[in-house]
């Protein structure tokens, strides 16, 4: 069945089985009716204003004017009916849900009015198929965004790993100990990436799937095959080459291009180098570190021993300054194989010419003598 499909049933079936007797607004007496904000904040304005859910869920009503005026939608000059359409008069209409996460599903779909093509796209995330799926606690735009407060969402550009971090702690905390953590929340690196450049903005989706594990090394490779932006800070861009190259990423490429979705037992970047915690392979804590290299090795090969990891070049081709033995090795038998190859075409070339010039001596000579 289709996921859209598949939503939506899901949300309408959490949205009847809420249906229940609505609780009272604790609010000192009607507000003037206007068309304006200013009318809804005479009520809204004043902090202690709550609405009591059945469930027993006391549900703060209050919103700081000056909070809205500086958000996004404050400073649009957005009024409150453009994403409370039904509410625009007093008493209220009655609520048709029991909870609050169940009237923040009802509501955040307002957000489609303005924004569609976000909002399409959030429809084949993996937060929205967590919701299909029966969990209402997953991600919707309000709970990323924010709903009188919103602000832009990359200003600071920390704020995305912050964002993320409201429902991925632990993974959150990984981050921030890793190269890419430190260096953005340390240093305001704008350079390095954060959550939704891997896993993208509004249609993450699952990095549990096979298909994603076969991209992740393109993913990598973003940053990591870009020559200018590697240069400032002295990283070789010859990451995701000498990876394809090899054996492990000549397979991975293969059934990422032609089996996208059957699994393969070869490493990918992050096997090595480590998910959301990745260091430095400069840094005694990096899995990849000198000392780390072998156990890390074992995961996929438990009988290797210490000479297995010591042939790694660690991404970089040979030179004469960085391994030069396997260099010098490498280049003898550049030259070598071709000057064999091109040897044993001249001669099989001139044996050719001898013999057609042999059997054309011998024909004319028949013809001579008979």
């Amino acid at each position: 069945m289709d996921r859209r499909r598949v939503f939506w049933i899901a949300l309408a079936t959490a949205l009847l089985l809420g249906l229940m007797a609505t609780g009272s607004v604790l609010a000192e007496g009607p507000p003037r009716q206007a068309g304006d904000n200013g009318a809804c904040l005479t009520c809204h304005g004043r902090p202690g204003l709550v609405y009591e859910f059945p469930s027993g869920e006391v549900w703060a009503l209050y919103v700081d004017e000056e909070v809205f005026r500086s958000s996004v939608h404050g400073q649009q000059g957005l009024a409150c009916t453009a994403c409370h359409p039904t509410v625009g008069s007093y008493p209220h209409p009655p609520l048709t849900v029991n909870s609050l996460r169940l009237y923040q599903l009802e509501q955040y779909q307002t957000c489609v009015r303005c924004h569609e093509d976000e909002y399409q796209r959030s429809l084949d995330s993996i937060h929205a198929q967590e919701i299909a799926a029966g969990n209402w606690n997953a991600a919707i735009c309000t709970d990323c965004h924010g709903s009188h407060d919103i602000t832009p969402p990359d200003q600071p550009r920390t704020r995305i790993p912050r964002t993320c971090s409201q429902c991925h702690a632990a993974i959150y905390d990984e981050y921030r100990g890793s190269v890419h953590g430190r260096a953005l929340t340390d240093e305001s690196n704008p350079d390095v990436p954060t959550c939704i450049d891997c896993h993208g903005v509004h249609n993450q989706e699952d990095p549990r799937t096979t298909r994603f594990r076969l991209n992740s090394p393109r993913l990598c490779a973003t940053c990591h095959a870009d020559k200018a932006l590697m240069s400032k800070y002295n990283i070789s861009t010859n990451v995701f080459a000498t990876y394809v190259a090899d054996f492990h990423g000549t397979t991975v490429t293969l059934f990422e291009r032609e089996s996208p979705d059957l699994p393969t037992n070869k490493p990918v970047c992050y096997d090595c180098h480590g998910v959301h915690n990745m260091k430095s392979p400069d840094d005694p804590e990096s899995m990849v570190y000198r000392e780390n290299l072998l156990r890390t090795c074992q995961k996929c090969h438990p009988d290797a021993t210490e000479n297995f990891p010591a042939s790694w070049l660690s991404h970089y081709e040979p030179d004469i300054e960085r391994y030069p033995i396997v260099y010098f090795v490498d280049l003898f038998y550049k030259i070598l194989i071709p000057s064999v190859l091109g040897f044993m075409g001249v001669y099989v070339a001139v044996d050719g010419c001898s013999r057609l010039m042999r059997r054309a001596r011998g024909r004319k000579k028949r013809r001579e003598t008979g």
